[in-house]
């Protein structure tokens, strides 16, 4: 069974675009079919959470491989996006740090359903700590207002 939500996702209006992507580009450099944000919704520093927006489209470059008839998004993309939240947030919170945020490590993944074409993955990360050398977030994201994926992401400033 999946822990409580990371955040009160009825206090969040997930439509709302508090920073486009223009403002996500900014901070993280993934471009193309790397890139796994459409937006982010909510960003509160004091107390240490975010929610971005994944908007799938019907003919996202991964459908035609994964899976053949029945295209399932891909984990490894749901982790990306997760990073890609937790990338944002850091640079939000340490605004002078200029470095690259990358990837450290993923611990306690838990895949809880599929996100398909057109679906809206919502993404909830929340910071454990923040350190000079790294930063712990727990992630989760969210499909029709079912955890379909959490888990811990470290990411070190490089």
């Amino acid at each position: 069974m999946p822990r409580d939500m990371l955040v009160d996702l009825t206090d969040v209006d997930v439509e709302n675009v508090a920073f486009p992507i223009e403002a996500v580009r900014l901070m993280n450099p993934q471009r193309f079919e790397m890139e796994q944000l459409s937006f982010i919704a909510a960003l509160e520093l004091e107390d240490g959470w975010s929610v971005g927006v994944r908007k799938l489209a019907m003919d996202e470059w991964w459908c035609r491989g994964h899976i053949p008839g029945r295209p399932i998004f891909p984990g490894v993309l749901m982790i990306e996006a997760a990073a890609q939240l937790c990338s944002f947030h850091y640079h939000k919170a340490a605004p002078e740090d200029e470095r690259f945020f990358g990837f450290g490590g993923v611990d306690s993944v838990k895949f809880r359903g599929e996100v398909r074409p057109g679906d809206t993955l919502v993404i909830l990360a929340r910071m454990v700590e923040m350190r000079s050398r790294r930063a712990v977030f727990d992630t989760q994201a969210v499909v029709r207002g079912q955890v379909v994926f959490e888990g811990r992401i470290t990411g070190m400033p490089m």
